[in-house]
């Protein structure tokens, strides 16, 4: 299949994704309650033509070539929304206080297509493909899920690629971002500190022990740790995003919760801050007289993208979009002023990076000056559909020419 018969396709089959990505939109679910979602992705798979299996708690796979031809290269998207309300004005969207807010209906749509696209010219596989349609990224739990059933094994997957949609990128719509070789997503880490003290009545606090005062002095002093325990060159993130505690003004309550997160692009890193959480919140409430215990809840490594893999993703990008609509992320970075895009977002696709070679591309989907401003995961945020074509035809195509190159 030419790379022409490819876009050509991709552009037939838009309307049909559109109406996919739509449904699933206007019919978000969250982690692996993945009902209507998972239902819906199954019977468009089988009316294709495919082979489903289930995967895990929420999962599906299918695979479409033969593999005894050469090897299998696996293509993800992930299907899970946000529990956000959604307030994006679009007639298709959620009511039900959740939202695709991060583009994962786009990929799971985008994905479809180019599954359509690839059994249609199965006879023209060097080998095979294995689609994975996954659950709970948000929750930075699905990969790992279907990774523990099976989900790279009968037939064992030698490669892997995935594609994420961005918004308020100011890049023409349908520009594909290949992600450079090395690190693209950080290490992402959830915990709890629960800080335990003495109730007592608020007029009388010296008959207890404060876990209010604890916590915001372990709050503090944990910012210390990037102020003055890392280098500048270090790329790491810790954020207190939640304080729970107390049920009255006049109450001093037994204990408090501080919920944050951790990210950095460092597996060393990752094991000090950690360790460093651990330590300053654990002494900095023993001098308050309280007890702080640490829970770390769940988490991801870092995102690595292959050498090799990054390197034949750039041709191929190239070669089907040209060289103004298929850029590098390190191109990007050279440029890029804007700091809050220096540290992006966690990605559970780390797993899979992990088992076998990987890439990570990126798909701009609404510029700020075409009016699509707000960022993944505000409740307002909105997505160019007419990026999708070219997301269908970088799925199908990276799918055709590494097993081409790789037989």
């Amino acid at each position: 299949m030419t790379k022409e018969e490819l876009l050509r396709a991709a552009k037939d089959i838009f309307p049909r994704a559109q109406e996919d990505r739509r449904y699933i939109h206007r019919h978000a679910e969250t982690g692996f309650s993945l009902f209507r979602t998972k239902a819906y992705v199954k019977a468009r798979l089988l009316s294709i033509g495919c082979a489903v299996q289930d995967c895990g708690q929420a999962g599906l796979t299918a695979v479409i070539g033969d593999p005894s031809r050469g090897k299998v290269i696996l293509l993800r998207s992930d299907m899970d929304a946000l529990p956000i309300s959604e307030e994006s004005g679009e007639e298709f969207s959620n009511r039900e206080g959740m939202m695709h807010a991060c583009g994962h209906d786009l990929h799971t749509a985008m994905l479809l297509g180019a599954a359509e696209i690839l059994k249609q010219h199965e006879s023209e596989l060097c080998g095979a493909v294995k689609l994975m349609f996954q659950p709970a990224e948000e929750t930075l739990a699905g990969a790992a899920d279907m990774i523990g059933h099976g989900a790279l094994d009968a037939p064992k997957v030698d490669a892997a690629m995935m594609i994420h949609a961005l918004a308020a990128l100011p890049l023409q719509s349908g520009t594909v971002i290949v992600s450079a070789p090395g690190i693209s997503a950080p290490a992402a880490d959830y915990f709890t500190v629960t800080v335990k003290g003495k109730g007592c009545h608020g007029s009388m606090p010296h008959a207890g022990v404060d876990p209010l005062c604890a916590a915001a002095h372990v709050l503090v002093a944990l910012q210390e740790i990037h102020a003055r325990e890392l280098s500048v060159s270090e790329r790491a993130v810790l954020t207190i995003g939640m304080l729970r505690g107390g049920t009255a003004a006049n109450v001093i309550p037994d204990q408090v919760e501080l919920c944050g997160t951790l990210r950095s692009d460092s597996e060393d890193t990752r094991c000090y801050l950690k360790q460093r959480l651990t330590e300053i919140a654990e002494h900095t409430a023993a001098a308050f007289r309280a007890r702080a215990a640490v829970r770390f809840d769940r988490g991801c490594p870092t995102l690595k993208n292959d050498t090799r893999l990054s390197e034949a993703a750039n041709r191929y990008a190239t070669e089907l979009l040209g060289e103004t609509m298929a850029l590098s992320s390190d191109m990007i970075a050279q440029h890029a002023s804007d700091r809050t895009q220096q540290l992006s977002g966690s990605e559970d696709f780390s797993y899979i990076s992990h088992a076998v070679p990987s890439v990570m591309f990126g798909l701009a989907a609404g510029r700020p000056e075409d009016g699509y401003i707000y960022p993944q995961h505000h409740p307002k945020v909105r997505f160019d559909e007419n990026a999708m074509p070219n997301g269908i035809a970088a799925y199908a195509y990276f799918a055709f020419r590494w097993l081409e190159e790789n037989r």
